[in-house]
């Protein structure tokens, strides 16, 4: 384990408490093992972690997220979030391949819903015109992907940039559109039914019909 990853994860073991994992379990789900850490203790674990190594590159701040969340604990996993979210303006499209790796084993809207939002929106939306359309791209793949998860992260990415006034709300429309139009008919999904790529379109109406209602859908 490196430096900075050891750093954390003791951290967030020093900061763990059995009720709070017990409750965290409870409401999220078993699919992940939990320290008990509270969120403004993973949160500050990281701030902590990138005073003590300021001169992190690229590649380590994107292996260090791989080191995290390579061991199934939610408390590591939403450190990697928060890791990127501090550092996403150094990320770039390549990364969305990594990114569709968390989410894929994620399966938590806990973790999937601030990675597409505060981590894969801004890192695209920092883009230039090449590498955007490059992204678009893989976003275009990912609302098509039989992975509900998937499909939620796509519909979800651009909702910080549909909020601020900007984002591409056609685009979003029309995946959005494709998604609630699949038939449960049709080739199983690995969600439920979509359920999951749907709430996500729900999620960013609701939104939206507080923050721009002039849009229509």
């Amino acid at each position: 384990m490196s430096d900075a990853g050891d750093f954390i994860d003791s951290a967030l073991q020093r900061e763990s408490s059995w009720s709070r994992a017990e409750e965290a379990e409870a409401r999220l789900g078993s699919g992940h093992r939990y320290y008990g850490s509270s969120v403004g203790a993973v949160r500050g674990t990281v701030r902590d972690a990138l005073r003590r190594h300021p001169d992190l590159t690229h590649d380590d701040i994107t292996a260090l997220s791989s080191e995290l969340w390579e061991v199934p604990v939610f408390e590591r996993r939403l450190a990697a979030v928060v890791l990127l979210q501090a550092n996403v303006r150094s990320l770039t499209n390549t990364d969305l391949t990594r990114m569709e790796g968390f989410v894929r084993s994620a399966r938590l809207g806990a973790l999937v819903d601030p990675l597409a939002v505060d981590v894969v929106g801004p890192l695209i939306a920092g883009l230039d015109v090449v590498g955007r359309v490059r992204a678009d791209s893989v976003l275009d793949r990912w609302v098509q992907d039989p992975d509900g998860w998937l499909r939620r992260a796509a519909l979800l990415s651009p909702l910080r940039a549909l909020r601020a006034g900007a984002g591409d709300w056609p685009r979003f429309v029309r995946h959005a559109r494709a998604v609630l139009a699949e038939s449960p008919a049709t080739e199983p999904r690995e969600d439920d039914d979509g359920a999951d790529a749907a709430e996500a379109v729900s999620l960013v109406l609701t939104d939206m019909a507080r923050h721009r209602p002039e849009l229509e859908f």
